[in-house]
């Protein structure tokens, strides 16, 4: 009989599930070893515009994500987006650690938390787990850090390039919507310098599955003033390519 506690909080480290990834996935031959997760759209388009190839497809109800290979220093890199949302992206990252790849990197954007411009560059530390998708693969707690040589192997490609930037926390989020100012000023006072929806999650599968993982954010909006700054982060396409090729060389470094 259950004993009252929220299902979320069953935490079950049996490594085998009744449905794997290697159920949906046909591995094919010499897969990437790294491979950046790329939460802009502009990126992945401009990819497809200038005949990236495509190594391989990650498939869900709503639709298909290719997986493109870019070329860097005579190596391919594979490159999608794994959607929005930790369960989505989730699964699609347990995907690619299927279909072959060994080495990642995350690059997107978050909203602020602190009073800074928008494109703020931030560097998460760790995530504050209030998502579903973390809890399926670790004990429950109240954060989640990058693995130590992503981390690592991220902030030297910053420092590297003079790129100013910040680290602290973030705060992974199920509820886009259901972001009130009280919860707003305590993830704030915990440390968080900005708010997304995928990084603990991400962070989280890495530990269980035993790949590197770090994520590079950058700000889209504010919401440390009174009201809602809206999307702001417009038009800023190289800046966008600029922390993709960032994401790149750092994951190449692993």
């Amino acid at each position: 009989m259950a004993d009252g506690l929220p299902p979320i909080l069953e935490f079950d480290p049996d490594p085998n599930a009744v449905f794997e990834p290697k159920h949906v996935v046909l591995r094919g031959e010499h897969p990437p070893m790294r491979a950046v997760l790329c939460f802009f759209s502009q990126v992945i388009d401009r990819l497809r515009a200038e005949g990236a190839p495509v190594l391989f497809e990650l498939q869900a109800a709503h639709g298909i994500h290719p997986v493109f290979g870019f070329d860097a220093g005579g190596e391919r890199v594979a490159v999608f987006h794994p959607g929005v949302g930790a369960a989505l992206a989730g699964g699609f990252f347990e995907e690619s650690i299927a279909h072959g790849c060994e080495r990642f990197m995350a690059v997107g954007t978050a909203g602020g938390l602190a009073p800074r411009s928008i494109g703020h560059v931030i560097v998460p530390t760790f995530a504050i787990r209030d998502e579903g998708t973390s809890y399926h693969y670790q004990p429950p707690g109240r954060s989640m850090e990058p693995t130590p040589e992503a981390l690592e192997t991220l902030l030297a490609a910053l420092t590297r390039h003079d790129v100013a930037f910040e680290t602290g926390g973030t705060w992974t989020t199920d509820g886009f919507y259901r972001e009130t100012r009280a919860k707003l000023d305590r993830r704030v006072a915990e440390g968080c310098l900005a708010v997304e929806m995928e990084a603990s999650a991400l962070f989280a599968i890495a530990r269980f599955r035993g790949v590197p993982i770090a994520q590079l954010l950058t700000t889209s909006d504010d919401l440390s003033g009174a009201e809602w700054s809206g999307f702001k982060l417009k038009d800023r396409d190289d800046f966008r390519w600029s922390l993709f090729l960032l994401a790149v060389e750092a994951v190449r470094a692993l």
